[in-house]
């Protein structure tokens, strides 16, 4: 039998993705939807640096939503690929998703739902494991996919994406992928490999994909 949420270890809810929201630019008066919210930290992180000034997280779990609504202006609890999203068309400015479209049967649909309540213009920021990194490719050739609670192997994952096929998804569902990359600077270890090999196989250096994207006006 899988692993199910409540089995995660104590803080894997927690955690503001600063890196999303830095990347984004200030507006006070944009309104935010952060899918996996977790415990609403992400948003609120976005609130105080005045990236936004509304928000609304959409968890799958009561524990941490309940912290959630603490800082956030509404929280939704439930599964995105089965809740309806009671917001009007165009609605939404920033779309954020760290960690969320690998665990979902079907993450095309998801971003086709969310995609009608963005605003032309508006800013997506999400991030998925990168099932290509070198330790993924090592754990395979001694034959082993030994599932986790967390991390590429994490158990709860239903997908997996390397750094094209995660912007090719957000393509197909109709955005405008402007970064693909690693969610962290690469190490000077890194750094040389990635020299010496003409940035090529750069897709093996990181464990993480972070993506930006924007809906055409």
């Amino acid at each position: 039998m899988g692993m199910d949420y409540s089995q995660k270890p104590v803080g894997y809810f927690n955690g503001a993705r600063m890196p999303f929201v830095d990347a984004l630019s200030r507006n006070p008066e944009a309104r935010l939807l952060e899918i996996g919210a977790g415990a609403g930290e992400t948003a609120a992180y976005a609130l105080a640096q005045g990236k936004c000034g509304w928000c609304c997280g959409v968890e799958l779990c009561e524990g941490p939503a309940q912290e959630a609504r603490k800082k956030l202006q509404r929280v939704i609890v439930g599964d995105v690929e089965r809740i309806e999203l009671d917001f009007p068309e165009n609605y939404f400015d920033v779309l954020l998703m760290s960690e969320v479209l690998e665990h979902l049967a079907d993450p095309w649909s998801v971003l086709r739902r969310l995609y009608r309540l963005m605003k032309p213009g508006s800013i997506v920021m999400a991030g998925s494991p990168n099932v290509c990194h070198h330790s993924v490719i090592r754990s395979l050739l001694r034959g082993r996919w030994r599932y986790e609670a967390r991390g590429v192997f994490d158990a709860t994952h239903l997908r997996w994406f390397s750094p094209t096929s995660y912007g090719e998804m957000f393509e197909t569902c109709g955005f405008i992928v402007d970064e693909v990359g690693p969610a962290r600077p690469l190490n000077a270890k890194a750094r040389l490999f990635n020299f010496l090999t003409g940035r090529r196989l750069e897709y093996l250096l990181h464990s993480q994909i972070v993506l930006k994207a924007h809906r055409p006006e």
